[in-house]
């Protein structure tokens, strides 16, 4: 059976638009499985946040909170947002920029209630910079954003 070249030409038009869907299904899969969304402890607090899934959790190191294990590179600290906390278990070396006290943004998952694994710690790197996403966190909160000494919780 021989096609006429007008039903030819539509077939080849299926055939095009056919993969060109299967390619844009690929990519947008690809996109959603690598998109990272951002959360604060609260929202975390309130289950929020993807359960076994990576996500990004901000706010402040609470002064006081940091913890080494010896001879490791294993540590913990809790992170703010003033309204909640949560703890955060971290294996690698921290930015030289990292202080309690100062905002920080942290990549992982959640492995227990109020316990986050970190594989990515960032730090802000001046009195003037902190990640938007916390940044507007805290302002939502109703904390200054800037220097250590604006952490103490407003009366």
């Amino acid at each position: 059976m021989s096609l006429k070249p007008r039903h030819k030409r539509m077939l080849w038009i299926a055939l095009g638009v056919g993969a060109l869907g299967i390619a844009v299904a690929l990519v947008l899969n690809a996109f959603q499985s690598n998109l990272v969304f951002f959360f604060t402890p609260t929202q975390v607090a309130k289950g929020e946040a993807p359960q076994g899934r990576s996500f990004r959790i901000g706010g402040l190191v609470e002064p006081g909170s940091l913890k080494r294990e010896a001879s490791s590179t294993k540590l913990e600290f809790r992170v703010t947002d003033n309204a909640q906390v949560i703890t955060v278990r971290y294996e690698g070396i921290l930015p030289d920029l990292f202080k309690e006290g100062r905002g920080i943004v942290a990549q992982g998952k959640m492995t227990a209630p109020g316990e986050f694994r970190a594989s990515e710690v960032l730090a802000k790197h001046d009195e003037n910079y902190m990640p938007p996403e916390a940044a507007e966190a805290l302002k939502r909160a109703g904390h200054p954003v800037g220097a250590p000494e604006q952490f103490q919780k407003k009366p």
